[in-house]
């Protein structure tokens, strides 16, 4: 494991250029929590979960395209080459599947408790729902909608990525570790463990290097050789980590988090990564998508309402609910 590089200041100085702003933030209809938010940056598309709603919403300009109906909704996959999208429905344990051009809802298929992150491997043309409360993933085929079995994790799953060439990898939070799976035989591979890179949540893969980058809630990152399972850099991020995002492009990894803020990580070489810049959102922007094309970054949030001290937890004030969109340029 490596400390962070600090950049010279003729290099800093030339970043700063590129620091991420507040460009632009789309209003939304609606009240409730909310969680994924997934990116079609060839459709221009960004599909946003909001309680008992899915939000399509224009990528560039932020115009409400549709809403689809659910129950405790988490997240979004999409199969583009079947023209369906997968919903996960959190409250009723099933998952939502809809034609991507009519945005209509074609089945429901059954799942075990609690769906929550949803990934669509490439490789197996396979959907994976993972089911936070049963400690378990439901694999269903794409292209037919049919539930092919419900996988046991051995641990609760969170979110999930892939190779492209078969191999899925998921965040385990209640173990502290991330399974590898094969998609094609639908059985567990490999247990990587994290500590001390404890009750991961976010996840996200460089294909290109194989390394697997990981947030956890005891406020550290982890980058780990996807072959092997070992962590070959770590470092400190913010607090309530939920999301990644890696950019192949200018090859930055990104964290999202409940505190308000974003840590950008610069990607020098397989091992090795330099804090770039830590990005100001609003408190409760932990999920977070990015797009490739523009790469622009998007967060869900909303306003909250003074705390009650006769009340647990915060509530939300109603009418708040938007996106923010984060750009450098």
């Amino acid at each position: 494991m490596r400390p962070i590089t600090l950049l010279p200041l003729a290099a800093l100085l030339l970043l700063a250029a590129d620091t991420y702003h507040l460009a632009k933030n789309f209003p939304l209809s609606g009240d409730g929590g909310w969680d994924y938010l997934t990116v079609d940056s060839a459709a221009r598309r960004l599909y946003v979960s909001h309680s008992t709603q899915t939000h399509i919403v224009n990528l560039d300009t932020g115009a409400e395209l549709a809403t689809i109906p659910g129950k405790g909704v988490h997240g979004v996959a999409l199969a583009n080459e079947f023209n369906r999208g997968f919903i996960t429905n959190g409250t009723a344990d099933t998952v939502t599947i809809f034609d991507l051009k009519t945005n209509k809802e074609i089945a429901t298929v059954p799942t075990a408790k609690k769906p929550d992150a949803i990934y669509y491997d490439t490789a197996s043309k396979r959907i994976f729902s993972n089911n936070n409360a049963a400690a378990s993933t439901t694999i269903i085929d794409a292209a037919t909608g049919k539930a092919l079995t419900t996988l046991d994790l051995g641990g609760d799953p969170e979110a999930s990525t892939g190779d492209g060439k078969g191999l899925v990898f998921t965040n385990l939070e209640s173990t502290n570790e991330i399974v590898k799976i094969d998609s094609r035989a639908m059985k567990v591979l490999a247990r990587y463990k994290l500590d001390p890179c404890a009750t991961p949540t976010a996840l996200v893969i460089d294909t290109t290097h194989q390394r697997l980058f990981t947030g956890c809630r005891s406020g550290i990152m982890a980058v780990l050789d996807a072959a092997n399972g070992k962590i070959v850099f770590q470092a400190p991020i913010g607090k309530g980590v939920d999301a990644a995002a890696f950019d192949p492009k200018t090859r930055n990894v990104y964290f999202s988090n409940g505190d308000g803020t974003v840590n950008v990580f610069h990607q020098d070489s397989a091992d090795k990564y330099t804090a770039l810049e830590t990005i100001n959102t609003q408190r409760g922007a932990k999920t977070m998508a990015h797009d490739s094309k523009s790469g622009n970054l998007y967060f869900s949030v909303a306003d909250y309402l003074p705390a009650d001290p006769s009340k647990k937890g915060t509530a939300i004030k109603p009418g708040t609910f938007n996106i923010l969109v984060f750009a450098n340029h």
